[in-house]
């Protein structure tokens, strides 16, 4: 959590009564707690970016979107922020917003970098769908033009029945975000070899030292601590190769 002191500027969502958990603000006055500003527990919440608002907000115009200053203490986790005290600056009207939150032009959707999209996160143009960046597509996560359905993924280089959001869902997917980016392991200096011992002298007092494993080897070492139940979800997704597997992961699965 950053701690700190000062005017900054934000964006705060409202129901379309101007009431926010269960309390009515009004645009222009000020509003003080004697708390200390912690999120999500205490303080006057708000964001700095506009877009990420909608992350605990419906998209919707009827919801009121106003901008504010935090004049006391702040508490941020990186994208919500919190205050002890806060001004209602002014209504931003919606046409005004939806230029704030998307980078391409004419977008009803939120966080389009291309034009005239309907739908959300769109790079591409003219899409009513969400996560397109080709044009004029309905459907979802399309790289083409005027697709009406969500495509089909590619796993081990081969066509698969499964879509992104289900390899989004899924739970081989979790399992193998878990892979450590870095571990360490303590070798002792009866298994060290003499290079090592030469690049890590103080092992004669401390009988041994901290290796860090290559990003590989850190891999094999999670796969092997997995139970067979997790190594089977993995090798039940679409097409399992082991060959492919381990070129692009590290992991000897057999």
């Amino acid at each position: 959590m950053e701690e700190n002191k000062g005017i900054i500027g934000g964006y705060k969502v409202f129901n379309p009564d101007w009431t926010c958990r269960g309390f009515r603000y009004e645009v222009g006055k000020v509003y003080e707690e004697d708390v200390q500003p912690k999120t999500c527990s205490a303080g006057f919440h708000y964001c700095e970016n506009a877009a990420d608002c909608f992350n605990y907000y419906n998209f919707r115009p009827d919801n009121k979107v106003a901008e504010i200053l935090a004049l006391g203490d702040i508490d941020s986790d990186g994208t919500k922020s919190c205050t002890n005290k806060i001004k209602i600056v002014r209504e931003i009207p919606w046409e005004e917003l939806l230029r704030i939150v998307n980078t391409g032009k004419g977008c009803s959707g939120l966080r389009n970098s291309g034009d005239w999209n309907s739908g959300d996160w769109n790079s591409g143009n003219r899409n009513s769908g969400n996560w397109n960046s080709g044009d004029w597509n309905s459907g979802n996560r399309n790289s083409g033009c005027f697709c009406t359905t969500t495509p089909k993924m590619f796993f081990f280089d081969n066509p698969s029945e499964w879509t992104y959001t289900e390899w989004i869902n899924s739970r081989a997917r979790a399992i193998l975000f878990r892979i450590p980016v870095e571990t360490l392991e303590w070798v002792c200096s009866d298994n060290m070899t003499e290079q090592e011992k030469n690049v890590h002298p103080e092992h004669n007092t401390t009988s041994g030292y901290l290796r860090m494993l290559t990003p590989s080897e850190s891999a094999q070492a999670y796969w092997d601590s997995l139970s067979e139940v997790e190594k089977n979800c993995i090798k039940d997704l679409p097409n399992f190769d082991p060959v492919i597997f381990e070129k692009c992961t590290g992991i000897k699965t057999e």
